[in-house]
């Protein structure tokens, strides 16, 4: 189906109560046969255009890890205020390039047989741009594809955005190895002086800020700390990388951020797009940012198979575990009926997730327990589908990548 995120307008935020969110939502699938994954549309339509607001006029490229629905991709590029996809494997970015002329790859690939179908397509090589930190990334694409026998590959730079603390070290994710002007510099003058590539862009993604939630507990004040110096120093640093490259290439962007750090890194005036997805469909682990508060998009409900004891109901499935660090925080959630927590020793199982509290009495065989995953694109790869629910009634459905097919990454 298609859908239009503008088409009726957020008049009310039934999510702000759960128990009215969470009972409408049961109803409305009462005749869907579980589990059962379901996207809110006023939920969507809310955080599409209150991530508009926090970038504050810069465009928003849409991080489609984060999405992995065509449909919802689309119809957020329709949304005054995107512009552009950030891909995550180059087979997705030359799917997604057949209908849409600017896919970015957030990632270096050595991809051959995809790095071959590029090769091979004037029209996928004129939209798809690949990210690179290393000249062996180059080297292993001239191997595939000569640059005398193809087109001219677009490439972007991609720059590490950690923090380098004088007392803690390293702070952040461990991507690109090139952190100083110099260093991307570097790359870039071997890149303009190497045939058939052309550089077109540059991106730095500062996790340790758009990642990291300043409102999820006792450590906030040092997290706080951790993300205002960071920020200075990035901003500084990026200014000065950006500098750097505009004497060697003209820059067609400059990329940065993610869902959690739109308005700091919008605010930055040598960044000229800002990246999201994870705000679209909000997986928990967005709920604990001081600066925005997320409508809970995406979810998906489990059903009630036995009950091992009274407080304890058993429902079939639900190890549905997100990417990261092996804690409690990269769980399903169980978010209704409220109160239900998994089981120390058992946690969320393949097959079975044993769930125990007050709640669990009242539940029987048959009914349902709502769950929120962790990161919001992650949940796609278990499902076929969403089931669209919008004015408490099912409205539609959209495949995910997995049920169009498409397995990537």
């Amino acid at each position: 189906m298609t859908l239009d995120l503008l088409s009726a307008p957020v008049a009310t935020q039934p999510w702000r109560d759960p128990a009215v969110y969470w009972r409408e939502v049961t109803d409305a699938v009462a005749g869907v046969s579980g589990p059962v994954a379901v996207i809110h549309l006023a939920a969507l339509r809310f955080n599409a255009l209150d991530m508009v607001v926090r970038a504050a006029g810069v465009p928003i490229r849409v991080a489609s890890k984060s999405v992995r629905v065509r449909e919802i991709v689309d119809a957020t590029l329709a949304v005054a205020g995107y512009r552009g996809i950030l891909a995550f494997t180059l087979p997705e970015a030359l799917w997604l390039a057949e209908t849409h002329d600017d896919v970015v790859l957030g990632y270096p690939t050595v991809d051959r047989a995809a790095i071959a179908a590029l090769a091979a397509d004037e029209n996928a090589a004129a939209r798809v741009t690949l990210m690179v930190d290393d000249l062996a990334q180059l080297d292993l694409a001239d191997a595939v594809a000569p640059p005398a026998k193809r087109p001219e590959i677009r490439v972007a730079i991609e720059a590490d955005a950690s923090w380098r603390a004088p007392a803690l070290g390293h702070i952040g994710v461990r991507r690109s190895p090139l952190h100083g002007p110099a260093d991307v510099a570097n790359l870039a003058r071997a890149i303009a002086a190497r045939p058939g590539f052309r550089l077109v862009g540059l991106m730095m993604y500062e996790a340790q800020i758009a990642g990291q939630g300043d409102a999820t507990g006792s450590g906030d004040s040092v997290i706080r700390w951790m993300q205002r110096r960071s920020a200075q120093e990035l901003l500084e640093r990026r200014a000065a990388v950006v500098a750097a490259l505009r004497d060697i290439a003209p820059l067609e962007f400059v990329n940065g951020g993610g869902t959690g750090s739109l308005e700091l890194t919008a605010s930055d005036q040598s960044v000229t797009e800002v990246t999201a997805g994870s705000g679209l469909l909000a997986g928990h682990l967005f709920d604990g940012y001081r600066a925005f508060d997320p409508a809970p998009a995406a979810a998906f409900a489990l059903e009630v198979v036995r009950k091992p004891a009274a407080d304890i109901a058993t429902v079939l499935g639900g190890g549905w575990i997100a990417s990261g660090p092996a804690l409690a925080s990269r769980q399903p959630k169980p978010v209704w009926p409220a109160g239900l927590t998994t089981l120390p020793r058992e946690a969320a199982g393949e097959v079975q997730t044993p769930l125990q509290g007050d709640a669990a009495r009242d539940l029987k065989v048959g009914d349902r327990v709502w769950f929120r995953h962790a990161k919001s694109g992650e949940l796609a790869e278990r499902v076929d589908r969403y089931v669209l629910v919008d004015d408490g009634a099912v409205v539609g459905e959209v495949p995910t990548y997995r049920g169009e097919g498409k397995t990537f990454l």
